[in-house]
């Protein structure tokens, strides 16, 4: 039997551990009282808890046994779909070979279909018909990537396509379509298409972008006869017109953006350039004002030549005649001396500014030179720092290089050339002058 100090030991554990009652006790019975209805207490919850796990693990292994009939189930029907599969697999084989057999050359057929309209879809992408009749080559998508064999009606439909190229690349055909003009704006306009290779629009040469299948305005259009051509066909409702079209299908038009004009070109060659051009212009100025002059006083001499005895002062020859008109000397030596001494007079004014000439035509195709090797240095410089993967980088010096050396024979050649005719018309002078004098000389000696 439990002892009294024990029964308090475990009554005072059973009170520790228990929540604190509402009222204290006041004595060992009343303690006992308590810890005895605590243990009654105790024990039911014990038999509730108890209860329940023995109701939820009934539950729990009949949910267990639910399981694994369903687990049974579905192992089964596996089993049965892993078989139906195998035997669908040797089925699909089997039809496959079938069909392999009975399509025979029809295989070929799609295989070459599928091919030619795959290649035929860029074609009919980059087509310059395509702004004529948008989306008309769509649906080659989905016969170049189809897993089954065409059927009559799409077999038509892609002949009947490729008739409609063939026949539309030699036609002109006029049609209203959108054009983005150099600003940007695109604007509905009436286009003339020449065949595959050219449209125009007011006038005006036109550039296809096959990825956004729109027309727009080359920002810079061809030369003034091909635009007046343009807008003659355009303008033109029935026969024959000429026409210059582009056989590259746009990309000759496309170059001609970035090739640079005259101006463009002059400006590549520099200061060097500008310089040449400078004395070309100088050059030309001179020989204007000296072939005038030269012009007008042999114009001058003929009309003194035929009346020899009016000299005039406007004139060589006239101010010649007047040199000796009024010497009264008669000794040969003497007027030849004079003669000699007018003629001297009036050699300067008509070999001025030959010499000049002569010179800017030596120095041009120096400058060119000159220009030809500061142009070949920037080239070697960029060549050092970028390389020669991009030949565009070099572009610029080579440029410079070859446009001054242009520059520089453009201008050396007509002024070489100049510097001769004036040359040639001033000896003509000169030798009338000569002429002239060598008569007055040879009459005085008859008289004496």
């Amino acid at each position: 039997m439990m002892t009294m100090p024990r029964l308090l030991t475990a009554a005072l554990a059973v009170f520790i551990a228990m929540p604190a009652p509402a009222d204290h006790p006041t004595n060992l019975d009343h303690l006992l009282r308590q810890v005895k209805e605590a243990s009654s207490r105790e024990a039911v919850l014990r038999k509730e808890r108890e209860q329940r796990f023995l109701a939820e693990q009934a539950d729990r292994e009949q949910l267990l046994a639910t399981m694994r009939a369903a687990v049974k189930r579905e192992r089964a029907r596996g089993d049965a779909l892993k078989q139906r599969f195998e035997t669908n697999e040797a089925e699909l084989q089997t039809l496959e070979t079938d069909l392999g057999e009975r399509t025979g050359n029809l295989g070929e057929l799609f295989g070459t279909v599928r091919q030619t309209a795959n290649d035929l879809h860029a074609t009919f992408r980059e087509s310059l018909v395509r702004t004529q009749f948008p989306g008309r080559a769509e649906w080659l998508d989905g016969l170049a990537s189809a897993r089954k064999l065409p059927d009559i009606t799409e077999l038509e439909r892609f002949w009947l396509l490729m008739q409609q190229e063939i026949g539309e690349s030699g036609q002109v055909a006029r049609f209203t379509g959108e054009v983005t003009g150099t600003d940007g704006i695109a604007r509905p306009q009436e286009v003339l298409r020449i065949g595959v290779f050219d449209a125009v629009a007011d006038g005006r040469y036109l550039q296809f972008h096959p990825d956004s299948g729109r027309l727009a305005e080359l920002s810079r259009q061809p030369a003034r006869r091909d635009r007046a051509l343009a807008a003659e066909l355009a303008a033109a409702q029935n026969g024959h017109r000429p026409m210059v079209i582009d056989p590259s299908r746009g990309a000759l038009l496309g170059l001609l953006v970035q090739a640079p004009n005259l101006e463009e070109r002059i400006h590549q060659a520099g200061l060097i350039g500008y310089l040449i051009i400078v004395l070309g212009v100088a050059g030309l100025l001179i020989v204007t004002w000296r072939l005038f002059y030269l012009t007008t006083t042999a114009r001058r001499v003929r009309q003194q030549l035929r009346e020899p005895d009016s000299p005039s002062e406007h004139n060589p020859l006239g101010r010649v005649l007047l040199a000796v008109t009024d010497l009264r000397t008669t000794a040969t030596e003497t007027l030849e001396l004079q003669l000699d001494e007018a003629i001297l007079r009036e050699l300067p004014p008509l070999g001025r500014g030959q010499g000049l000439v002569k010179l800017l035509a030596a120095t041009a195709p120096l400058l060119g030179l000159l220009g030809t090797v500061t142009g070949m240095i920037v080239t070697f410089q960029s060549i050092s720092l970028f390389g020669t993967g991009d030949p565009r980088l070099m572009a610029s010096g080579i440029s410079q290089a070859l446009m001054t050396t242009v520059l520089g024979l453009v201008v050396a050649v007509p002024l070489l050339f100049f510097h001769n005719l004036m040359a040639a018309r001033s000896r003509a002078l000169v030798q009338i002058l000569d002429e002239q004098s060598a008569g007055i000389v040879a009459r005085r000696r008859e008289r004496t």
